[in-house]
């Protein structure tokens, strides 16, 4: 797999320090007194409340990322993933349903769109359209070039027609829009040159979507294969109407959904270990709470201090991104420690639970069913070591070739 990229160098200061700290500060107090009090209605329907959604929409939600000249907030990726971290207390779905549209969707325009494409896609993403993101296929993940979807130029106009499958698309049953990508090239290319994106309404004829799969855990969070049957789309849905730049634009926009999932991994630990401590202090055995256990306090500090680590990576990586830098590594790095840091964090919840953690009753059982995830999307813990190693030697290979 090829990730050489050439990231865009340009500073973003985002919102206004204090106004942003007042609505991050209405965020907390969203998320304590309406999202977590709806966790039972979301899991019992596997669905997040439409009200709930239309909230959303309202406060603004799927749109933060989008620049202000589009209607959006214009939050830059500090803020963008402090937004993302609180929001990932409450139930993973709650920011799955939007974090497409202000996470890899954006950055997707961002790095590649025309005007025209931005000044359509953009304002849709403001006022709540969901979009989805078409890279998975059942025989290819990171592989691109085992990539079988294909674009083929349209013989009866300058459009394209789409055909394959796409697998485990978040927000695909529900989508309103998909960024797919497709062959454009039959053979493989130096640096995925054969790939190439399209926007596309998930209305298209020939789109369709299977029905959302089961999952081990993050209930309301939809999943499905998306189908495509000689789709056609008229030229300007290829993004930047260039082909063979459609993985560079994919790997670029995953930065962002990697700093996304470490800021949600890192959210939901911290309100794992906030359930774990309360059930310590009111569990009594031998006379005592089993907070004044050693034991006990070994894993809930052990927790605090990997919680701590992956709050100042995400600090850290956001700070570059906003200065500009290349974050690629930086980005799997904090994805990476952040995603396995969780996973670690909810283990010892249960184990503090003791025989409670095992039952569903207890939310303990469903933090570690939920975080289990964060470990392999949007680039599994393998593929992202694999990625980090490569560019350290590339860069060892430079300074001492």
């Amino acid at each position: 797999m090829n990730t050489e990229l050439t990231h865009p160098l340009v500073a973003n200061d985002g919102m206004d320090n204090d106004t942003f700290d007042q609505f991050a500060e209405q965020l907390e107090r969203y998320v304590e007194e309406r999202l977590i009090p709806a966790e039972g209605d979301l899991i019992e329907n596997d669905r997040v409340p439409p009200e709930i959604v239309d909230e959303m929409r309202d406060m603004g939600l799927f749109g933060i990322s989008v620049p202000e000249e589009y209607g959006g907030a214009g939050l830059n990726m500090t803020q963008y993933a402090r937004v993302v971290n609180i929001m990932s207390r409450a139930a993973p779905a709650f920011r799955s349903i939007f974090s497409i549209n202000v996470g890899m969707f954006a950055s997707a325009l961002k790095n590649g769109a025309t005007e025209a494409q931005r000044a359509e896609w953009y304002p849709k993403l403001v006022e709540g359209k969901i979009a989805c993101f078409g890279l998975t296929e059942p025989g290819s993940g990171s592989d691109s070039a085992a990539m079988q979807t294909t674009a083929t130029p349209d013989p009866d106009g300058n459009g394209w027609i789409l055909n394959g499958t796409k697998r485990y698309i978040t927000n695909a049953p529900h989508a309103d829009v998909a960024l797919i990508m497709a062959r454009t090239e039959k053979e493989a290319q130096p640096k995925n040159a054969h790939v190439s994106a399209f926007l596309v309404p998930m209305d298209t004829p020939g789109v369709s979507t299977g029905s959302p799969d089961k999952k081990m855990g993050q209930a309301g969070s939809h999943i499905s294969d998306i189908m495509l049957d000689d789709v056609k789309v008229p030229g300007d849905a290829l993004l930047g109407e260039e082909t063979g730049r459609g993985f560079r634009f994919a790997m670029q926009s995953l930065d962002n959904g990697r700093i996304s999932v470490g800021a949600a991994a890192t959210g939901y630990a911290r309100r794992a270990l906030d359930s774990a401590i309360r059930y310590a202090n009111e569990r009594k055995a031998f006379g005592e709470p089993i907070a004044r256990f050693q034991l006990i306090q070994a894993m809930l500090a052990d927790s605090e201090m990997e919680i701590y680590a992956a709050e100042c990576m995400m600090r850290d990586v956001t700070a570059r991104a906003d200065r500009g830098e290349n974050i690629l590594v930086k980005a799997a790095a904090f994805k990476v420690f952040a995603s396995e840091m969780c996973g670690r964090v909810v283990d010892r919840v249960v184990q503090v639970y003791g025989g409670a953690g095992y039952l569903a009753e207890y939310d303990a059982e469903r933090f570690y069913r939920d975080a289990r995830i964060y470990r392999i999307y949007e680039g599994t813990t393998q593929i992202l070591q694999l990625q980090i190693a490569k560019h350290m030697l590339r860069e060892w290979e430079a300074a001492n070739g």
